[in-house]
């Protein structure tokens, strides 16, 4: 009532009304200069209008951090674009924004999700941090977030929620995670691939590096980066280097080696012998000590994994022994012009800047060389070994007519078991059909008897480890291989007839009957291991291999042979 006296004494009705219009505009007038210059003071809105364009159907889990300090997860159907309010700071949330990364749970683990959120936060933060005082509040906000993914990383159901649809919301501010940063493709693109192959019937591991090879573990170590080996999909191989994968038997006796990433200390072992030049490791364990398989197993593999170096590679061998290093010397020394290295137990390190562990079987026959998966033939192997061991004859005789020169028959003889009984009557037979005969047993020496089998146009033998020499034979001699009873005629065929006939070698066989097998004289007439074989192979092969191939010896029937030799002559005339 005193306003309104005050003001009647002192203004009409009409200033009155005037005045009151002035006073209504200048107290809004009031109010806003007082939001715009406090604005930037006030605390953040508790919503902001997010608007993100999307498929029709994605669906987008939206977490709000508030003052509750949790994630609230929302499903929600989103088109259009984003609008941001505050037009001067547009552009410096367009960089935050274009500056995250997406975070998908279906194609990394629970530790890269992890890494991945929190570098991103770090790139988003450092970003955030040059901007104008009006980004502050978000920069305290992506703090909060900070603490509060580390709370839910600690746990792989709710790192799961958080990367759910391949998106992460940081305080309703999408952070629109690229699938792979920039680091990511360099760790992509430069990503180890895995050391060791399965190649057929062998397993090998080629590495390049610093390697360093311990005798007394059975280790080799290879020396990397930390990087290297957080980006390999493996950090440690386990492999027996004999190329008879398959054969639990063989690879039973076999040495295991160790290879393993490591990264550089001195925790590691250091060189005490560095070598300038490649590395092959092998073993001459398995059936080493058999010829044939000691060839097939390992010569022929040696051959095609180290003939590229042309005799510039170390030869590192395990389950070596003497007798066999001394047996093949001539073929090591012609792979590789440095001492071989017997390397089990040793204390010294050996280390490398390349090597192999284990051999390249070239085949998945035996006693083969397949050029599809090798830079060499088997032919290549044969001219390799009459280079190495000197072998003079490189085509058998071709008999012409008036021809006094006589072919010369081999007969290679055993003395354990499937040996020939009558080798004598053999022996008159063949003569007097215009052979020369030689018999003769192979043994230790390789490098002598390879001259004997060179020499040969013909050679025969019982199925068994011997018939592996005809790898010195000349070209288009001839194979006869006397198969034993039993039914030994798949080994036959697999050991021996078709490596033969890939090295041009022309091809017979004489399956002797039971009349001329040993085993006659040791079980009934009417026993399965006379009268039905196969009774025998269905006990599995240490039955088979007990009576037939090391209880039998063999007498031929000179007079059914004879005709087997004769088509040799006929061979030999073509």
């Amino acid at each position: 009532m005193m306003y309104d006296t005050v003001l009647a004494r002192s203004f009409s009705k009409h200033e009155q009304k005037r005045l009151g219009y002035w006073a209504l505009i200048a107290c809004l007038f009031i109010v806003l200069s007082f939001f715009t210059i406090f604005k930037p003071y006030l605390g953040p809105l508790q919503v902001l209008n997010l608007r993100l364009t999307m498929g029709e159907d994605e669906k987008l889990h939206l977490y709000n951090d508030t003052t509750s300090s949790r994630l609230i997860a929302k499903e929600e159907t989103i088109d259009s674009t984003l609008i941001v309010n505050d037009k001067r700071s547009s552009q410096e949330e367009a960089e935050i924004m274009s500056g995250a990364l997406i975070v998908n749970d279906t194609d990394r683990t629970h530790e890269e999700a992890e890494s991945s959120v929190a570098e991103s936060i770090m790139n988003i933060s450092s970003i955030v941090n040059g901007t104008s005082n009006s980004q502050e509040v978000f920069r305290e906000s992506v703090t909060q977030n900070v603490r509060t993914i580390d709370t839910i990383s600690s746990s792989p159901q709710k790192v799961k929620e958080i990367t759910s649809k391949d998106d992460f919301m940081v305080n309703n501010t999408n952070i629109s995670l690229p699938k792979a940063t920039d680091a990511d493709a360099v760790t992509k693109n430069n990503k180890m691939e895995p050391l060791c192959t399965i190649m057929g019937r062998s397993d090998f591991c080629e590495i390049k590096g610093d390697i360093r090879i311990d005798g007394s573990s059975y280790t080799v170590f290879i020396v990397s980066s930390e990087t290297d080996i957080l980006a390999a999909e493996n950090t440690s191989w386990r492999i027996r280097p004999y190329a008879r994968k398959g054969d639990q038997t063989a690879m039973g006796a076999v040495r295991e080696w160790t290879l393993k990433l490591v990264a550089g200390g001195s925790d590691i072992p250091q060189c005490t012998q560095n070598h300038s030049v490649p590395g092959i490791l092998f073993s001459a364990g398995g059936y080493a000590g058999n010829h044939f398989h000691a060839f097939t197993d390992i010569i022929v593999p040696l051959f095609s994994t180290a003939r590229p170096y042309n005799g510039e590679v170390q030869f590192i061998i395990t389950n070596g022994w003497s007798a066999w290093i001394a047996k093949f010397k001539t073929i090591l020394k012609a792979l590789s012009r440095y001492e071989l290295i017997n390397i089990d137990n040793r204390k010294d390190i050996h280390c490398f800047g390349s090597m192999t562990v284990g051999l390249k079987r070239p085949s998945y026959k035996e006693l083969s060389i397949d050029p599809s998966k090798s830079p060499y033939s088997i032919k290549d192997f044969r001219q390799f070994l009459r280079s190495s061991y000197s072998l003079k004859k490189t085509r058998a005789i071709k008999i012409r007519d008036g021809m006094k020169k006589r072919p010369r028959l081999l007969i290679i003889s055993r003395k354990r078991s499937r040996a020939f009984t009558n080798v004598g009557e053999i022996v008159n037979m063949a003569e007097r059909l215009g052979f020369r005969v030689v018999v003769a047993e192979p043994g230790m020496d390789v490098s002598g008897f390879s001259q004997i089998i060179n020499s040969c146009d013909v050679v025969m033998g019982v199925h068994g480890a011997g018939l592996t020499n005809i790898v010195f034979l000349p070209e288009k001699a001839v194979l006869i291989q006397v198969i034993p009873f039993g039914g030994a005629e798949w080994l036959s065929r697999t050991f021996f007839e078709e490596p033969a006939k890939d090295m041009n070698i022309r091809y017979l066989d004489y399956k002797i009957r039971v009349e001329e097998s040993t085993l006659i004289q040791q079980y009934p007439a009417d026993h399965a291991v006379l009268r039905d074989p196969s009774v025998i192979g269905k006990q599995g092969w240490l039955a088979f291999q007990s009576i037939y191939l090391q209880k039998q010896n063999v007498t031929i029937d000179v007079n059914r042979f004879r005709p087997t030799l004769v088509k040799a002559l006929e061979l030999l005339h073509q």
